[in-house]
């Protein structure tokens, strides 16, 4: 068990606890839309990423910021990303439709989806939106969370590149597979559920490794199959746990929610699935064709609004005025931290750590953008 105070204190969501500079959060989303525009990405589609990438650092996600900006950038370079996102559709009905991203930018294709969804979702009640051929598209909350301004439930998953070992493997074979689901309330915080089905997400790793710190034990395994505490060992050859841990902490319910979700956005789809996201082609990197699924809920199809928004508050409430464990003095939803997170970094700036205060850096100079001191 862990120490009373360590279990009820309100942290960052992520290891980052010393910055290398804190810049304010337009000034960080203006940069990263500059870095899009320089590698051929439009000036609306570049908005958009960078909107999601800053929004993960917003919301202390920092493992889905802008420290991934140079994976972005080194993959349209490359090829492997088509800077020019544009959605086909592939097959509608007056409740679902399907899109191929023709390898474009996930958050971009992601945006244009949830969209879509939302709006089929105000004439059918409910909808649900699939997507293949894409990219990484950054914090599945950002998609969810578009429904809350239509008064909706949203839900948003993705799969993604194989990093988690399935229960009894020591193969990282399934991804960390996301998952959300917002729902609006009245005077509350709306309910947002943002959740990898491993322990954490990669990012939390390589945030570790970084940093130069270790990771608590239970949360990935070495290339043996055994629990570890150093991030490197999990980067070189090891992967992620299911959510949950191993099999005596019920670890096959995450890798069941896992496979689900590959089945929704892998199979379904006919995007790539477990091991084949991101497989070399004869030795060569290859276009990772993620697929992703949206569904969007109108809850006036269901009972009115404002009932439901009450019925929210009220819901909400029972859940914060439990009983307290020992030592501790609120209980929290999901969501509800990094909405406060938010509040915070957009009034005091965000931090980041020396390492990706040194990747931007990098990009600024390579790429000759004249913009963001640190």
């Amino acid at each position: 068990m862990l120490p009373t105070n360590r279990r009820c204190k309100m942290t960052e969501t992520n290891l980052v606890d010393a910055a290398g500079a804190v810049i304010p959060a337009a000034k960080l989303e203006e940069f990263v839309k500059k870095v899009f525009r320089v590698v051929g990405v439009s000036e609306k589609d570049a908005q958009i990423t960078a909107r999601v990438l800053v929004q993960a650092d917003w919301r202390g996600i920092e493992s889905h910021g802008v420290a991934r900006l140079s994976r972005y950038i080194t993959g349209i370079q490359n090829g492997l990303i088509n800077p020019k996102t544009k959605l086909k559709l592939v097959k509608e009905t007056k409740a679902t439709a399907f899109f191929d991203a023709a390898n474009g930018l996930g958050q971009v294709a992601g945006h244009q989806a949830m969209n879509y969804c939302i709006k089929k979702a105000k004439k059918s009640g409910a909808a649900w939106v699939a997507v293949r051929n894409s990219n990484h598209y950054g914090i599945a909350g950002y998609y969810s969370m578009l429904a809350l301004k239509h008064n909706m439930i949203g839900i948003s998953m993705t799969n993604s590149r194989p990093l988690c070992v399935p229960t009894y493997s020591r193969e990282a074979i399934i991804g960390t597979n996301p998952i959300s689901v917002a729902a609006p309330a009245d005077r509350e915080q709306p309910f947002v559920l943002d959740m990898a089905t491993s322990v954490v997400p990669i990012g939390k790793i390589e945030v570790a490794k970084r940093k130069g710190a270790s990771i608590p034990l239970g949360w990935a395994v070495d290339k043996t199959g055994q629990p570890t505490t150093d991030p490197a060992a999990v980067l070189e050859g090891g992967g992620v746990l299911p959510l949950g841990g191993t099999a005596e902490f019920s670890g096959y319910k995450g890798y069941g929610l896992s496979v689900m979700i590959d089945i929704l956005c892998g199979v379904l789809t006919g995007a790539s699935f477990l091991s084949l996201v991101e497989k070399p082609v004869d030795g060569k990197p290859a276009p990772a064709n993620l697929g992703h699924f949206f569904g969007a809920i109108n809850i006036k199809s269901f009972r009115p609004l404002k009932e439901f928004k009450k019925t929210m508050d009220l819901f909400i409430n029972i859940l914060k005025n439990s009983a307290k464990a020992e030592g501790c003095n609120r209980i929290f939803i999901a969501g509800e931290k990094e909405f406060e997170m938010e509040e915070s970094r957009r009034k005091n700036g965000i931090p980041l750590d020396e390492k990706t205060v040194s990747s931007l850096k990098d990009i600024r100079n390579k790429l000759g953008i004249k913009f963001l001191e640190f």
